[in-house]
């Protein structure tokens, strides 16, 4: 059974592991980096600073769609919620600390994030609300009235197997 292989940029191949694929968004994540790192290289100059997007979760119910976005450390005045007709843009910045010492490893996100979500048609974008708990962005997206769905009771009536003729 053969490996998967993989080049690293010296020209050396390394056999993956089994179960190397445990994240695959951050790989294709590395691979935008690279791509952005050649075209600079070979462009010149620097790239325009490209937004990132957070980790977000869209859920339903009956009456609304909720939408909740991880933004750590980021205050709600430093967030911007738009809503049109077709889409929902949430925008902001997270500007990097001032920091004492030398910084040894950062994997946090810094910079401008941009989430974007089509609305449904179903949407009602005049009620929308946002709120931030706990580094959360939950955003309430209602569903108009004639979207949602409602119950009809069925009624009995007796039929009248008497005719006349």
């Amino acid at each position: 059974m053969t490996m998967p292989v993989r080049r690293s940029p010296g020209g050396v191949i390394r056999e993956r592991p089994l179960g190397w694929a445990r994240n695959p968004l951050m790989e294709f994540d590395q691979l935008l980096n690279e791509m952005s790192g050649l075209l600079e290289s070979t462009v010149g100059g620097t790239a325009p600073a490209r937004a990132w997007t957070p980790m977000a979760d869209v859920t339903e119910s009956d009456d609304a769609f909720h939408v909740e976005i991880e933004l750590p450390g980021v205050k709600s005045e430093d967030v911007d919620v738009e809503a049109s007709s077709q889409e929902l843009v949430v925008s902001g910045e997270i500007k990097e600390k001032e920091r004492k010492g030398v910084l040894r490893r950062s994997t946090r996100r810094s910079g401008a994030f941009e989430y974007r979500w089509r609305l449904p048609v179903e949407a009602d974008t005049e009620k929308i609300t946002a709120q931030m708990t706990d580094g959360v962005l939950t955003i309430t997206v209602p569903k108009a009235e004639v979207a949602r769905p409602r119950h009809i009771e069925i009624s009995e009536t007796s039929e009248s197997t008497e005719s006349s003729t």
